[in-house]
């Protein structure tokens, strides 16, 4: 274990690394906002029409907190070898100053950070209730401001 830290800590990003990180990290992030909305509009669905809350949705609700884990750890490891996050500790002063700028470096991993802490709380609270209703009304706010807090900020200038 001792090794492997030793190792890991004298890792160098290449520029090929760099850019591999950076386009999972965008393509993954559809399979994320997919999800994400497939799993709100069930669960709008499910509270609205008074359905049961079966294995189904539970395991969309599952699905759809496993996938954004997996796109935070994605999205971390490429921000520490980001050209931003190094921008940031060379002249903090500048980032924050240019718009462009600070979004990548501050605004979007802080919110998207937020978001997927919402989305936790939505899944361990619907564990809690009893009601079906209940779960789905869960899923439906914590579920949905993640959704919200993510399209504030993805950076739309360059993802499309």
């Amino acid at each position: 274990m001792v090794f492997l830290c030793i190792k890991m800590s004298n890792f160098v990003a290449t520029k090929k690394t760099i850019i591999m990180m950076k386009d999972i990290h965008s393509y993954w992030a559809y399979l994320v906002l997919a999800i994400l909305i497939f799993a709100v509009i069930n669960a709008v669905i499910g509270f609205i029409k008074k359905k049961q809350f079966t294995d189904k949705d539970l395991r969309i609700g599952l699905f759809t907190l496993i996938v954004s884990h997996i796109q935070l750890l994605i999205g971390l490891s490429w921000y520490f070898m980001s050209p931003w996050y190094q921008a940031l500790k060379a002249d903090a002063g500048a980032v924050m100053s240019d718009k462009a700028t600070r979004l990548l470096a501050v605004e979007h991993p802080t919110v998207m950070i937020l978001a997927i802490v919402f989305i936790t709380i939505g899944w361990s609270k619907h564990k809690k209730k009893t009601a079906d209703a209940a779960k789905f009304k869960t899923f439906v706010i914590f579920y949905g401001i993640g959704l919200l807090l993510m399209l504030s900020r993805i950076p739309w200038n360059n993802w499309l």
